[in-house]
């Protein structure tokens, strides 16, 4: 073979022109201890708190968590087995981030983003960090847009908003996740994205989940992010934090309703507690460190309904092409002036607005989007007033308690009148179900009391047996099977039948078959009236009129069921 010197000067000279003399100067520290999940490092003098580390011989990732004197407490996220005393570490300048977007939807991974369900990489090139700063009070709207949870007794009593932070909490073994998963399956007609974080699951749990999901339909708009109770305390710690990034991608760049599940905080709790006592910080109340409030907190702050953004333009301005600076009136610096929330808003449609004939005022595409989490602690013995179930109580805006004696007698989902509460309350409710459920709650808190009274024994009235006994009924149309949410508007008909009294006729017993056999007749026979009401979510006078002669052409039609089948 022989040699062309023009071909070698040629690739000399290319070599020479691109010959750059920087310096790649970067901070090197040594590996002092590792084990359990944390390494400790002496050197990195310059490294930040959260900053992303790498261990160069194995390429194992780490995060910068404690930093001290004469060393750096890192987290390391990935088998700390290969790690050995001595390893070269280097910082990398980089927070951690996740990757985000349309391809991440429908699949399973795990809090670094990568894939866990064998369907290959994501390809995408957007990512988000892993930590950011909530929206301000200015940078958010009131919660006034409900998200349907299809689960009865929730939409009727504790009903939830988009953007709305509300606790799950019970014993284990008494349906948080059943509720969860059917809030997520519920939102197929929706158009919400859904993130579901599984921490400190067993493998075979969350199998059951996805799998779950995947039958429903749910997972073509959810993400699963898994840190399984085999993977090490870090990556348990950093996974809601993941999830919820992933959320906010959608809610900040395209203006999406989203909904995060974290299942479950406690879990999350014990591993932050693990690293920090590793760490050697000082314990507080049961061995936590006493900044787990503002662990929990800083993650759930997070979620809100983010305030509309508004500009005036033309008035033949293409609204999904509007952008912030549209707008024909300016600030002193020459920026367009965008009206930000719904008191903005309203200022810029009363005064600016008239002074711009033949403009309008248009909705900046991609604002407004909302994140609403649905945290699930785990009590022990139904003990509410331990450390970290209080500390999420404070957080959020209300709970749903699930009471072990109303899931061991038959009452699914057993959610508890008394302590269950949202803070939002009647303004994430459609006008239809605030009208049939405005005093539900109050007349099965009473319902409860009634039920204890006539344990003793004691000879009632007339009018409090039938009060008993709609009691009682009530308590059956609140049942539900899992993996059956339910539309607003068939809530709506089977709670206005109740609480109107049609049922106090019905057996005990053949409640859930008449529920059946009636929205079955609705949906076949009294299609005009169903559609209605789920278009306008309002019981008019007039629709009111409707349901009654719907429910008394129905009941001659009521077949009970045979023995046996309910």
């Amino acid at each position: 073979m022989r040699f062309k010197a023009d071909e070698i000067v040629s690739v000399l000279q290319t070599e020479i022109d691109h010959y750059r003399s920087g310096v790649d100067a970067r901070e090197v520290g040594r590996v002092l201890e590792v084990g359990d999940g944390i390494a400790r490092i002496h050197g990195l003098t310059s490294v930040m708190a959260g900053e992303m580390v790498e261990f160069t011989r194995t390429s194992v990732r780490g995060l910068a968590f404690n930093l001290e004197e004469n060393s750096v407490g890192i987290i390391i996220l990935g088998d700390y087995l290969e790690i050995a005393e001595g390893d070269e570490v280097r910082s990398t300048g980089q927070l951690l981030r996740v990757p985000v977007g349309d391809s991440v939807i429908g699949r399973v991974v795990d809090p670094l983003g990568n894939p866990k369900d064998g369907k290959g990489p994501i390809v995408t090139t957007q990512s988000r960090p892993v930590e950011t700063i909530a929206p301000g009070v200015a940078g958010r709207q009131p919660v006034d847009v409900p998200l349907q949870t299809g689960v009865k007794a929730i939409d009727a009593m504790t009903p939830i908003g988009r953007g709305q932070r509300e606790l799950i909490i019970g014993d284990r073994k008494t349906g948080k996740t059943a509720i969860a998963l059917d809030t997520i399956i519920n939102q197929k007609e929706e158009n919400v994205v859904c993130v579901y974080v599984a921490i400190g699951q067993k493998e075979s749990g969350v199998a059951a989940v996805i799998e779950a999901l995947r039958a429903a339909g749910a997972m073509d708009y959810t993400i699963v992010v898994v840190a399984g109770a085999s993977d090490p305390a870090p990556l348990q710690y950093i996974a809601p934090y993941a999830g919820c990034a992933m959320a906010e991608y959608f809610m900040y760049e395209h203006g999406r309703d989203t909904l995060c599940i974290y299942d479950d905080l406690t879990k999350q709790a014990a591993a932050y507690r693990q690293l920090s006592l590793l760490m050697r910080r000082p314990p507080g109340r049961e061995a936590y460190p006493g900044d787990i409030f503002y662990a929990h907190s800083r993650l759930l702050e997070r979620s809100a309904k983010v305030a509309e953004r508004w500009v005036i333009v033309p008035g033949d301005a293409d609204p999904a092409k509007v952008t912030a600076d549209w707008g024909v009136n300016r600030n002193p610096e020459g920026k367009s002036v965008v009206y930000t929330g719904p008191l903005e808003k309203e200022h810029g449609e009363k005064h600016d607005l008239p002074k711009h004939p033949g403009h309008k005022l248009a909705k900046v595409p991609g604002s407004g989007g909302s994140l609403t989490a649905l945290p699930i602690i785990e009590t022990l013995e139904g003990e509410v007033s331990a450390y970290i179930p209080t500390n999420v109580i404070s957080i959020t805006d209300g709970q749903i308690y699930l009471q072990p004696d109303l899931f061991l007698a038959g009452v699914q989902p057993a959610v508890d009148v008394g302590i269950s509460v949202s803070r939002v309350g009647g303004k994430a409710q459609t006008p239809a179900m605030k009208a049939v459920a405005g005093r539900l709650r109050l007349d099965l808190a009473a319902f409860r009391a009634l039920e204890a009274f006539a344990q003793l024994g004691t000879e009632l009235d007339k009018a409090t047996q039938a009060e008993l006994d709609r009691g009682y009924r009530m308590v059956e149309i609140l049942k539900q099977k899992q993996f059956k949410p339910m539309h607003v508007a068939d809530q709506v008909m089977i709670i206005y039948a109740g609480t109107r009294g049609y049922l106090d006729k019905v057996p005990r017993n053949q409640v859930a078959a008449w529920e059946e056999q009636f929205l079955r007749f609705i949906r076949e026979q009294r299609t005009e009236l169903r559609n209605t009401l789920r278009k306008d979510r309002k019981l008019t006078p007039a629709l009111e009129e409707q349901l009654k002669a719907a429910i008394g052409a129905f009941q001659p039609q009521f077949k009970p069921p045979a023995a046996g089948r309910f």
